[in-house]
């Protein structure tokens, strides 16, 4: 079963450092990555684990959000990667490795939902399923406060959508992949795909805004009630 090496505190063996120095694995591409592993040993798991520094967290933060089970993503992710691995002697390179490789987190993501049906409830307002790694650093404490509570609402909101809207979504505005992209990672007509990501962002839309109206009424309650207290 593979392991990244980081994760097992290994060491590079004698004579990386000078390969890695004539050739950084950070500076080649994916498919590039992908030949040097099926050339190199199969203990040697450096340029693996380059492809895996360089997904992780996209993949994490997508595993995250599709499964609306944030104390499962990490573990979703590693198995992930882990058939990846196993599946590299497939990949014929008809798509990018990342496409390849977002078909093979879709698809085990669907499958641990359908595993867990009528067994696991998931509180989908969890702080957690917010975290994405595009989002930058606020300037201040307050900044942040109102970040959280917009990313915490939108986050919710885009948990309540069906599996074939949310997934498209995730795929385009967290994953950034194109049109093109999503409709070859989930077999769809690109037509399809922008009119699934449409109604997605209609129902988010539409969503927050009936939110907004129904949390008025205590708002302007708690006005009130302050504007009372000060009276008195």
């Amino acid at each position: 079963m593979y392991r990244s090496r980081a994760s097992q505190g290994a060491t590079c063996p004698r004579g990386a450092v000078g390969n890695l120095i004539e050739s950084d694995p950070g500076t080649l591409s994916d498919e590039t990555l992908v030949e040097r592993v099926r050339e190199s040993p199969r203990d040697d798991l450096r340029d693996f684990d380059s492809l895996v520094l360089r997904h992780r967290a996209r993949v994490v933060a997508n595993c995250r959000f599709l499964t609306r089970q944030p104390e499962h993503a990490e573990d979703l992710a590693q198995e992930v990667f882990v058939k990846a691995y196993f599946a590299l002697p497939r990949f014929r390179g008809g798509s990018t490795f990342r496409t390849w490789l977002q078909r093979i987190k879709i698809n085990h993501c669907l499958d641990h939902l359908k595993s867990q049906r009528g067994r696991t409830f998931v509180d989908v307002t969890a702080p957690e399923v917010s975290a994405s790694p595009r989002m930058a650093v606020p300037a201040s404490a307050e900044e942040e406060l109102i970040r959280k509570e917009a990313s915490d609402r939108l986050a919710a909101a885009i948990d309540t959508l069906p599996e074939s809207l949310r997934i498209p979504l995730t795929l385009r505005d967290l994953d950034g992949l194109t049109y093109e992209e999503i409709a070859e990672t989930l077999d769809l007509g690109l037509s399809a795909v922008k009119m699934r990501i449409l109604r997605a962002r209609r129902e988010v839309r539409a969503g927050l805004k009936a939110e907004d109206l129904a949390s008025r009424p205590r708002r302007s309650a708690n006005v009130t009630a302050v504007e009372t207290r000060e009276e008195q």
